[in-house]
């Protein structure tokens, strides 16, 4: 009986990992061609103030390749007000080229 009370305790632990991973929501800004990575961080610095939007931590080496796409925000618990704030806060700057607002649930295709 214990091994089924186990059995049954990783099958629920590992259901409620993989509904938290459906939960992930993500916007990964693109910048234009040739943006400084200053203005990339001065960017992610300015719009990092929007309630339930939280800016991922950037790769430890940066550069040209390495931080294109890595200006990410995390909006798990955005609403969708919190995600025009986004929006708008980055319209602000010409040198971003878009948003690209995703979640676990997307299949990439």
């Amino acid at each position: 009986m214990a091994a089924v009370g186990l059995a049954a305790g990783l099958v629920l632990t590992g259901c409620s990992k993989f509904d938290a991973a459906l939960g992930q929501q993500w916007a990964t800004v693109s910048f234009k061609a040739n943006t400084s990575i200053p203005t990339m961080l001065q960017v992610r610095s300015d719009c990092d103030h929007i309630p339930n939007v939280r800016a991922e931590k950037l790769p430890k080496q940066q550069n040209q390749i390495t931080m294109n796409g890595a200006v990410t925000y995390r909006t798990d618990n955005a609403s969708n007000a919190n995600l025009a704030q986004l929006q708008q806060c980055l319209q602000r700057y010409p040198s971003v080229a878009g948003i690209d607002f995703e979640d676990s649930g997307d299949d990439g295709g």
